[in-house]
């Protein structure tokens, strides 16, 4: 019998260090999902990440993020903004005081800094194959680490859900032990930064049971 696995929205984030590397991690042996696979940092989203305040995402994003999507684009961006600060330390966002953190939010908060996707890009999207133990519905933001707002070799302030948290060199990331997806969002990455022009249109993987095929979202569907 299928697995049938509840589809949870879920967020990534893919950070670019000088064009050249980008930030991974291994999940745990014993992980649930993608055991001991080398993946960007990312989770799915809570339900308190709606209720955080923060500035809106670039307009062009934001139209395609929209596209298909049953969740606000707020609760994705705070989502992927969370994930990565939980699994790396590292933060994207301004400083500044809250009043009130939305609960999960509350060491963010005492950083000193408020979340700002606004250097975010909608990169990516996948949902998980049915038969999965657990499947999401991925979206994935990439970001240049010159946005960070911390040390970007500092990872103290990472929990345990990655090890070996790493700057892997586009050119070397097919030697480490990575999902399928990631395989297929590093080609497309390593592509962007061959065409060296803004984002025309985003992959969608849909992953169905038709067919394994991939529309472009504010673009045309192709193979």
């Amino acid at each position: 019998m299928i697995n049938k696995a509840a589809l949870r929205d879920a967020a990534t984030v893919i950070v670019l260090r000088d064009r050249s590397s980008v930030l991974m991690g291994q999940r745990g042996k014993s992980a649930a999902f993608m055991p001991g696979k080398f993946v960007f940092p990312g989770g799915a989203v809570d339900p308190q990440d709606a209720a955080v305040t923060m500035p809106p995402m670039n307009p062009r994003c934001a139209n395609r993020l929209r596209s298909e999507s049953r969740i606000p684009n707020a609760a994705l961006t705070a989502a992927a903004i969370r994930e990565l600060w939980e699994e790396t330390g590292q933060i994207l966002g301004t400083p500044g005081q809250w009043d009130q953190p939305a609960p999960g939010w509350e060491e963010f908060a005492a950083s000193g800094f408020y979340p700002d996707p606004s250097a975010l890009s909608f990169f990516f999207r996948a949902v998980t194959p049915i038969g999965r133990p657990r499947r999401f519905d991925a979206r994935f933001f990439l970001v240049d680490a010159s946005n960070l707002a911390t040390d970007l070799d500092d990872f103290s302030n990472a929990e345990d859900e990655l090890s070996h948290l790493q700057w892997v060199p586009l050119k070397d990331t097919r030697r480490f032990d990575l999902p399928f997806i990631t395989k297929v969002v590093l080609s497309e990455l390593i592509a962007h930064i061959a065409r060296d022009t803004p984002i025309s249109s985003v992959p969608f993987f849909r992953n169905n049971d038709e067919a394994h095929l991939i529309s472009r979202l504010g673009g045309t569907d192709a193979l």
